[in-house]
């Protein structure tokens, strides 16, 4: 198994298009929501437990070979917003081009094919960990990350938060990161069974919510 690769999938400077969006912090900062690092902790716990769990386990499931025309599907059922969906699909088209120079398969072709506007982020993520020769785990574990280490590097930038508090918020999550991807790795392993319906749907209201606000925002610093 090449782990190397995972280090490659999970840096921030792999050319998938991360960078430009914030998770949802740039808005909950405007908001007063996130205004030091002990605030940004809280944020990002939140979103590891619901958007990082729903992301992980898509992201676990696709490099585990489910199907990710379905899995697909399953992630627009999951995500009620339509600025959240078409922020996961952008992502999810830069995503796809990165992978397909990085680790070329038949399984990106077919899915770039069959979605050609784009398919959610975390389902492209978790075909590119499986055509990386990485598993589920793995998959799980560049997802989840994902989902808090965006805020918290925006962070740095919209408030001019000292990095290395904002590295030691992402340190002091590391044991529900760990919780996370276990439980999102496990929802996975149950699709045999229990189909789709044994992923996780958990929701984040006020994140739906300011990320639709921000969408119609004249002006902003991040996509999303």
């Amino acid at each position: 198994m090449n782990r190397a690769a995972l280090i490659v999938l999970a840096d921030g400077r792999f050319p998938a298009g991360g960078h430009a969006h914030s998770g949802g912090a740039e808005a909950s900062v405007t908001a007063g929501l996130i205004k030091d690092a002990d605030s940004l902790e809280n944020f990002c716990r939140g979103r590891l437990h619901t958007t990082g769990l729903v992301a992980a386990a898509l992201a676990a499931a696709a490099a585990a070979g489910h199907d990710p025309l379905k899995l697909d599907d399953a992630a627009d059922a999951r995500t009620p917003v339509q600025a959240l969906r078409n922020t996961a699909r952008k992502l999810g088209r830069q995503m796809m081009r990165a992978a397909r120079a990085t680790w070329p398969s038949a399984e990106l072709d077919h899915l770039a094919a069959h979605r050609p506007h784009g398919a959610h982020q975390p389902v492209v993520l978790g075909l590119a960990a499986r055509s990386a020769g990485l598993n589920p785990l793995d998959a799980a574990y560049a997802a989840a990350y994902e989902t808090i280490s965006g805020p918290a590097t925006a962070t740095v930038r919209l408030l001019s938060l000292d990095p290395f508090d904002a590295t030691a918020v992402l340190a002091h999550l590391s044991d529900d990161l760990d919780r996370t991807v276990s439980a999102a790795a496990t929802a996975a392993q149950h699709i045999p069974e229990h189909g789709l319906d044994a992923m996780p749907a958990a929701s984040a209201p006020l994140l739906d919510i300011t990320a639709q606000q921000h969408a119609d925002w004249p002006v902003r610093l991040f996509a999303s």
